[in-house]
């Protein structure tokens, strides 16, 4: 991991606040493109997905005395509502899925 001492030395503080929002804008906006890519998927992976970054978006925005809701910060991640984003995009766990997912389990 890189100290704050080398990250000073990359990227100046007073502008790394607007890179991370363009990665973060960059990152949602793939998510809501790769809609063949289940949560399960990523969960697997990565340990978190969409709802995990919408969570943290909902964790952000309370820091900083914004109130949201869980489906209104689920909207700003999924580009609509995320009952329709599971209708629409949503696929029934495989089995393979599903035993992976209670093997690594994220906690968080």
């Amino acid at each position: 991991m890189t100290s704050k001492m080398d990250m000073d030395a990359l990227v100046p503080e007073d502008r790394r606040e607007a890179l991370e929002a363009a990665a973060f804008r960059r990152l949602v906006s793939h998510l809501r493109n790769r809609t063949d890519v289940q949560n399960i998927d990523l969960m697997n992976l990565s340990g978190f997905c969409r709802n995990c970054l919408s969570n943290w978006y909902r964790d952000a925005a309370e820091e900083q005395d914004i109130v949201l809701s869980k489906e209104q910060s689920r909207e700003i991640v999924y580009g609509m509502p995320y009952e329709e984003w599971r209708s629409r995009y949503q696929t029934e766990a495989t089995p393979e899925q599903k035993a992976s997912f209670e093997e690594a389990k994220p906690d968080h």
